[in-house]
């Protein structure tokens, strides 16, 4: 659905390339994860591939057709919500969804049935210009299912969301996928990524880290180490064991025989841990992330 080669680009001539030389391909009904903290070339990478900036070199096919020259027509099959909702604050919910509706030539999903699903039925009538963070990114997020595209673009879709609706969120996600969907997401999320992506792309100032399955990536890159967690005359005691020859460790089978066991857990490196070891640095930064509970 989605191909890239050579891509770079660059805001102005003479400025350092914000993307240099990338390639990828994203399969029917894949979520593919970019990956990266904030500046890295994500939302650029995502602005290209939606036609919105033009001027790069490489090639870039999307849906069968280069998306520098690509027909109109293509926006009917691609869905998009950017992190920053774009909505009209003067009209209420359903009508931001019957408006966007309007702009496209497709079988429409029920407004009103897309407002239930994230939680906005009661404020379907509602000025969009009262409504939290946490809404708006709800109704940015169904206003980019609405017309049931091909291919779907998202930008940190549960940023400033509470657990709850960031799960109603990647449910969905994950049925979209299951329907066939293809899915670009754009996250610098570590969870969301692990959780949700069939593979994923680490980008680091404009250039490929890593590519890879989060779980193959997990594994290649972590300790092959179990913790074991035990209780011993009512104290909590942790020991590490390696992986090798678990099965004929003598003092692992021991601490099995002799105490009660609290929690095992095999040594997995996190996205976070992969990206520092490829890149020196922290993948998130210090941000912290102010979460909307409305």
């Amino acid at each position: 659905m989605i191909t890239v080669t050579n891509l770079s680009y660059r805001y102005e001539d003479g400025c350092p390339e914000v993307i240099s030389d990338i390639d990828f391909q994203i399969k029917e009904g894949e979520v593919f994860g970019f990956l990266g903290p904030s500046g890295a070339g994500k939302s650029t990478t995502q602005k290209i591939l939606t036609g919105q900036l033009r001027d790069y070199t490489g090639t870039v096919v999307v849906a069968g057709e280069e998306i520098k020259t690509a027909r109109r027509s293509i926006y009917n099959k691609l869905g998009v919500a950017f992190e920053f909702p774009n909505l009209y604050e003067k009209l209420t919910a359903i009508e931001n969804l019957k408006l966007f509706g309007a702009f496209y030539n497709r079988n429409m999903q029920d407004p009103s049935e897309l407002l239930k699903m994230v939680n906005l039925s009661d404020e379907k009538n509602t000025l969009v210009s009262s409504f939290s963070k946490g809404m708006k990114m709800r109704l940015n997020f169904v206003r980019s299912i609405m017309h049931n595209p091909e291919i779907l673009f998202l930008d940190e879709p549960t940023s400033g969301l509470d657990p709850v609706n960031a799960r109603i969120i990647k449910d969905i996600i994950r049925k979209l996928k299951y329907q066939g969907t293809t899915i670009f997401l754009t996250t610098h999320n570590m969870t969301d990524a692990e959780s949700l992506c069939d593979e994923l792309a680490l980008i680091d100032n404009g250039k490929f880290v890593l590519t890879g399955n989060p779980s193959d990536l997990k594994i290649k890159y972590g300790t092959k180490k179990l913790r074991l967690t035990y209780l011993d005359n009512n104290i909590h005691r942790n020991r590490d064991f390696s992986l090798n020859l678990l099965g004929s460790d003598t003092e692992f089978l021991e601490i099995l025989k002799k105490y009660e066991i609290e929690t095992i857990h095999s040594n997995e490196a996190t996205l976070e841990d992969i990206f520092i070891e490829v890149t020196g640095h922290a993948l998130s930064g210090s941000e912290t992330e102010m979460i909307d509970h409305a």
